[in-house]
C-alpha cells in the first residue's frame, strides 16, 4: 500500500485558492473552532537568529472534524534582499488527522501565510469594525499592508484609503498599488496621527519595537487591528491604547500575552485578567463591538488553527484536481 502525496508550488498554489470571502469564510471557521475549546494547539515553536537576521516560526493546530491539520514552517531572513532572495519563504505539510500520514506538500514561499493573515484581519474587521467604514488606513508599506487592505475591503468596502510608512517612497508605491487594485482614492501621509485622525479602521502591519501608533490618538469610532507583533520584544500599539479602548480582542490569549500586543501591555503593568478571544466574539460567546461610538483593538499573532483551515481549504479544492505533482511514499 503507497501513500500518494501531492507536491505544490506557490505558482500553483496562487491558481488554486486567493484572497476572497470564500478564504475570510474558511478563516472565520478556524476562529470559531478555537473558541469550542477541542481544537489541540500547542505554543508556536520560535527560533530567534540574531545572528543570521532571522527568524523562525513553527505552527500547527488540530482541529476537531477537519480530515487533516497542517504543520507550518516560516523563516524570514531579513538581509536575504541584498543577496537578490526573498526575506520570507517557507513551506505547509498536510497530514491526514486519521492516520498522520503526509497528504500534501504545499512549497508556498509563505503565500498561504500571507492569505491566511490578510483573511484573519478581514474577520477582525468583520466582527470588530464600525458598519461604515469610509476611511481605512495602514501603517506599514509591505506586501502585508497591501493584502491587510483589500481583505478590509471585501468586508467593509471603504471609499478611501491612507499609508504610512518610515519610507515615504514606499508609502507612495503601497498608496498607488492600492488605488489600483480597490479603484478606490488613495494616499500616503506623512504623520501616522492624521491617518489615525481620518480613518475609522486602522492595520497596523509593520516589526516595530517601539509602539508606532499612540493612545491620545484614539477616537470614537475606530477599530485597530495589530498584526505585526509576532515575536518577543515586537510592538505596535501604545500600551495604554489597550486599557483606553472599550474592548481589546485577542487572536489566542496565550499568545498575544507572549508574543503580541498583550504583552507590552501586561510588562507595564497595565493589564490584568483574561481577554477576550476572536473566536468567542464569533461565536457569540463574547460580546463585540457594542456601538459605533466605541474602540476596538484586535491583536493578531497568527494561530497554527489558521493554517490548518487555509491547508484543508486548499486539499479540499485539489480534491478533483490533478494539478501539481503526486508522488507515491
Amino acid at each position: 500500500m503507497g501513500n500518494d502525496i501531492r507536491i505544490m508550488t506557490e505558482a500553483e498554489l496562487r491558481e488554486v485558492v486567493g484572497l476572497d470571502l470564500e478564504t475570510v469564510d474558511v478563516i472565520e471557521e478556524a476562529f470559531a473552532a478555537l473558541a469550542g475549546g477541542e481544537v489541540v494547539m500547542p505554543p508556536i515553536l520560535s527560533m530567534d537568529l540574531p545572528a543570521a537576521n532571522g527568524e523562525v516560526d513553527v505552527k500547527t493546530a488540530y482541529i476537531p472534524g477537519f480530515e487533516g491539520f497542517a504543520i507550518k514552517v516560516s523563516p524570514g531572513f531579513f538581509d536575504n534582499p541584498k543577496l537578490g532572495l526573498p526575506s520570507l519563504n517557507g513551506l505547509m505539510i498536510l497530514f491526514s488527522a486519521q492516520t498522520g500520514l503526509v497528504k500534501a506538500l504545499f512549497l508556498d514561499n509563505g503565500y498561504l501565510t500571507d492569505i491566511r493573515t490578510a483573511a484573519a484581519g478581514a474577520v477582525a474587521a468583520r466582527h470588530l469594525a464600525p458598519e461604515k467604514v469610509e476611511t481605512a488606513g495602514v501603517i506599514g508599506t509591505g506586501v502585508q499592508a497591501r493584502l491587510q487592505m483589500q481583505a478590509a475591503h471585501l468586508v467593509r468596502p471603504f471609499k478611501r484609503v491612507l499609508v504610512w510608512g518610515r519610507d515615504a517612497e514606499k508609502a507612495r508605491a503601497c498608496a498607488a498599488d492600492l488605488g489600483e487594485s480597490l479603484g478606490i482614492e488613495a494616499d500616503f501621509v506623512t504623520d501616522p496621527a492624521q491617518l489615525v485622525a481620518e480613518s475609522q479602521l486602522v492595520v497596523t502591519t509593520t516589526p516595530a519595537r517601539e509602539p508606532v501608533l499612540k493612545a491620545e490618538w484614539l477616537h470614537p469610532g475606530l477599530h485597530i487591528t495589530a498584526m505585526g507583533s509576532d515575536q518577543e520584544g515586537k510592538n505596535e500599539i501604545d500600551p495604554k491604547a489597550l486599557v483606553a479602548a472599550d474592548l481589546y480582542v485577542a487572536d489566542r490569549a496565550s499568545q498575544t500575552e507572549k508574543l503580541g500586543e498583550l504583552r507590552s501591555a501586561i510588562e507595564a503593568g497595565l493589564w490584568s485578567g483574561m481577554p477576550v478571544e476572536l473566536g468567542d466574539v464569533i461565536a457569540k460567546k463574547a460580546a463585540g463591538r457594542r456601538s459605533d461610538e466605541d474602540i476596538t483593538i484586535a491583536d493578531l499573532t497568527g494561530t497554527g488553527a489558521q493554517d490548518t483551515a487555509i491547508a484543508s481549504h486548499v486539499a479540499a479544492k485539489l480534491a478533483e484536481s490533478d494539478a501539481g505533482t503526486v508522488i507515491r511514499a
